[in-house]
């Protein structure tokens, strides 16, 4: 069966680019457009990896994390931001994500090849 992946992003290319790429590696992907969308896939669906920015509309990424870790989801989080301060990427460990990326410094072929690996681990 194929690994569910959530992808919380506003930015409807890159999220449309990342659902494209998933799917053609053989993932069930969804898409949400904000935190708000991603926390209500997550109360609907159980997920094996979640994809997500920090600037979002209505629910930040980091408020994200800190709810999904308030409510004891472990499903693992890579984070994907143009935020590239160590204080952010610390915080964000804090929170509990798994991984974190700078877009622009990361092809969209790479992150699908750190996704199949961290879903292989």
């Amino acid at each position: 069966m194929a690994k569910k992946v959530l992808i919380v992003e506003d930015e409807k290319p890159l999220a449309r680019a990342l659902e494209l790429k998933l799917t053609h590696a053989g993932f069930d992907t969804r898409a949400a457009s904000d935190g708000e969308a991603g926390l209500a896939a997550l109360e609907k669906e159980k997920f094996d990896l979640i994809l997500c920015d920090l600037v979002m509309p209505k629910v930040d990424g980091f408020a994200f994390l800190k709810t999904i870790k308030e409510k004891n989801i472990r499903t693992p989080v890579i984070v994907l931001t143009n935020l590239s301060q160590p204080d952010d990427e610390k915080r964000v460990r804090d929170l509990g994500a798994a991984d974190f990326f700078i877009k622009s410094n990361m092809p969209v072929t790479e992150l699908v090849e750190r996704i199949s690996k961290q879903l292989q681990a």
